[in-house]
This record gives C-alpha cells, sequence and structure tokens, in this order.
C-alpha cells in the first residue's frame, strides 16, 4: 500500500467512526448475523435489513439473489401508509377525524353505528372485526375490494365505539373507503400520488402497480396467518403468493415496498418533513389518541414502546405485518429500523425480525 492510499484509508475510516458514532457497529452487525443465520439454516429465504440515523444507513440483503432495494409483501405496514393518503386529505380540509362514517356511508347505519368516527377507524376501537366472518368465502371467489367493503358496512359491531381496543383490519378498510367517496378516485391511485410519488418512494406499490409479481419477493406461505390461508395448498389460488391477492392492493395488507422507501415514508413523520402531510398532521398521527385505559394509538400507527423493540422510547411509532415484517422509528434517538423478511409472523417465536431489531434497538442507545 502507498503511503498516499494509506493516508486516504485511515481519513476514510475516521469520518466513518465520527458518523456512526451515534451507532454501536458491533451490534449492527450482530442483527444482521441473525437474518444471515436464519438463511443459513434455511429457517426463511430472504430478508433485507436496513437502519438509519442522523442521515447514515447500514443496509444488508440476505438470500440468493436478494438486494437491498428487494420488495416484500409488506402485510399491516399497508395500514399506516394507506392512513397516511387518508390524512392528506385532512390537510385539504376534507373532513374531520370526529366525523361520523354515516356521513361518507350513509348505509353504515343501526345498533349503534352512528357513534363511529373516523378517529375510532383509525386507531382500532370501532368494535369492527379484523377480518370478516366470509373472509375465505370472498377470497376463494376472488373478491374485489367493493364486496369486502360491504361486508364490512353489515359487519355487526362487537362493542360500543371507543369502549375497548380490538384490532381492526375492517376499520382501516372503511376509513380508505371513505377517502375514495372523497375524491371518487381508487385507494391505488391516491397512496400512489400522495404518498409515494411526493416522498419518491420509487420501489413501493399498492397491489402491483408497474410491476410484475416476478419483481416481488415470494412469501414462506407454509405458516401463512389464517385469514391468508394458513399454508393449505388448496389455498394457492388465494393466498399471499397468488396473483389475486398480489394484484388486490387491500388497503389492510397488500402493499408492497423495499426497505428504503419505508425508511423513506418514517422519515416523513419522525422528522415531520411536510413533503407529504402538514408537520402538525404528521406529529399527529404519531401521538397516542385512545384514552389511557385503551391501548395506545396513533393514526394508522402503533405507538408508545411497545412500538418497537425492547430499550425504545415512549415516543416510539411503528407497525409490524404478518407476512414477516417489522419497521420502526425512534424520536428519543432518531433512529429508523426496517426488517423485512419472507417469514410469516406466526411462523415461529421469537421471530428473526424481532431479535434483528432488538438489537438494533440496542445500538441505537
Amino acid at each position: 500500500m502507498n503511503r498516499r492510499h494509506f493516508l486516504t484509508s485511515t481519513a476514510a475510516l475516521a469520518l466513518n467512526a465520527r458518523l456512526f458514532a451515534a451507532l454501536r457497529l458491533d451490534l449492527l452487525q450482530e442483527a444482521a448475523d441473525v437474518l444471515s443465520n436464519a438463511v443459513g439454516d434455511r429457517q426463511l429465504t430472504a430478508a433485507v435489513l436496513h437502519v438509519s440515523q442522523k442521515g447514515q444507513s447500514f443496509t444488508r440483503s440476505f438470500g440468493s439473489d436478494v438486494s437491498v432495494d428487494a420488495m416484500f409483501l409488506l402485510g399491516s405496514i399497508t395500514k399506516p401508509i394507506c392512513v397516511a393518503a387518508l390524512l392528506t386529505l385532512l390537510d385539504q380540509n376534507k373532513f374531520s377525524l370526529d366525523d361520523p362514517l354515516r356521513r361518507y356511508v350513509p348505509r353504515f347505519v343501526g345498533e349503534g353505528r352512528e357513534r363511529v368516527t373516523l378517529r375510532h377507524l383509525l386507531t382500532h376501537v370501532s368494535g369492527l372485526p379484523d377480518q370478516l366472518a366470509d373472509n375465505d368465502k370472498l377470497r376463494k371467489g376472488h373478491a374485489g375490494l367493493p364486496e369486502f367493503v360491504a361486508g364490512a358496512i353489515r359487519a355487526p359491531l362487537s362493542f360500543a365505539p371507543g369502549e375497548k381496543y380490538q384490532y381492526s383490519s375492517m376499520g382501516i378498510l372503511l376509513a380508505t373507503y371513505v377517502a375514495e367517496r372523497i375524491t371518487g378516485t381508487s385507494i391505488r391511485e391516491i397512496v400512489e400520488q400522495s404518498i409515494f410519488k411526493p416522498l419518491e418512494m420509487t420501489r413501493s406499490a399498492l397491489g402491483l402497480g408497474r410491476f410484475t409479481l416476478k419483481e416481488m419477493v415470494p412469501c414462506q406461505v407454509k405458516h401463512a396467518a389464517p385469514e391468508a390461508g394458513g399454508g393449505d395448498p388448496a389455498a394457492r389460488d388465494w393466498d399471499w403468493n397468488s396473483p389475486y391477492w398480489r394484484k388486490l392492493g387491500a388497503p389492510w395488507g397488500g402493499g408492497h415496498a423495499s426497505a428504503a422507501d419505508l425508511d423513506r415514508f418514517l422519515a416523513e413523520f419522525l422528522f415531520a418533513k411536510g413533503a407529504a402531510l402538514r408537520p402538525a398532521t404528521a406529529k399527529l398521527a404519531i401521538r397516542n389518541q385512545n384514552d389511557a385505559d385503551i391501548t395506545p394509538r396513533g393514526l394508522g400507527f402503533g405507538v408508545g414502546a411497545a412500538a418497537g423493540s425492547p430499550g425504545c422510547s415512549e415516543k416510539t411509532f411503528g407497525h409490524t405485518g404478518s407476512t414477516g415484517t417489522l419497521c420502526w422509528a425512534d424520536p428519543a434517538t432518531e433512529t429508523i429500523c426496517v426488517v423485512l423478511t419472507s417469514l410469516p409472523g406466526r411462523a415461529v417465536q421469537p421471530h428473526p425480525r424481532e431479535a434483528a431489531a432488538a438489537r438494533v434497538a440496542a445500538a441505537a442507545k
């Protein structure tokens, strides 16, 4: 090595050390090793880890033919993305969070439905179910979103609105349906124009968008969630990997994105950049909206320490997906963590995504 090259290398190493002074690189490498070992042990087939803090990032991909730009089926991380699209209409004064749902969906009446507000839907306290009772039948029949909407409108409430927390995919579906009613445009197009484009999320789509199924990472459906067929071979025509489901663009679970794109999405809220949402609206979305005795939720996001990994602050916000995905942002350390895997969330406990993310949280202290 000549002297000039040695001096350049030394300077680069010193600069790298300063840039990552707030992140322990040994623990980030441990996080990467968790996923690498899980692939090596054939527990999972594909994963991407992405961590950013204060303008610097650490990104690794795992699995054959998997790049750091790989697009995964997000599962429920789709929810905050679609909710953000709805919130752009709040910025335009097109609705109020405390508007009753029946103002936009007149059929939503009877048995206490009149009391359900958009805020109830977005924070999972509406009383609506997670999945419809005939979910399997609808998916087997390749039902479109309007049929799911019709079912959600008819679905009985489990409790009076605002009384308690019950995770509700159908609540998010009806909230995004309001966006369609207001604009006369599909939720897929609203998300594309109001979220993906302004945030430069070029490797993202609700449904397949301009991409093909071959460009997406397949899910390991053997341990899929019950609503996705539960790994039953007879469900191949409608499970997570089917062309039907990947194209549908279900606002509660049918989005696709790369890890870097999810970083851009979370950064819009972490730093209230104002690229897609007004800063005040971004801050509102990551603040608890529920009563003190009810599970805390922001608008589309989980909030509080439990929304992240052990060691995250109470300011943390994020979401997971049953397809094997996880993302969170902690304002206390300005850290963003994204772990995308092909292994369903219910397949094994502890899941590699959680073990990796826990090391990221420790690295960010």
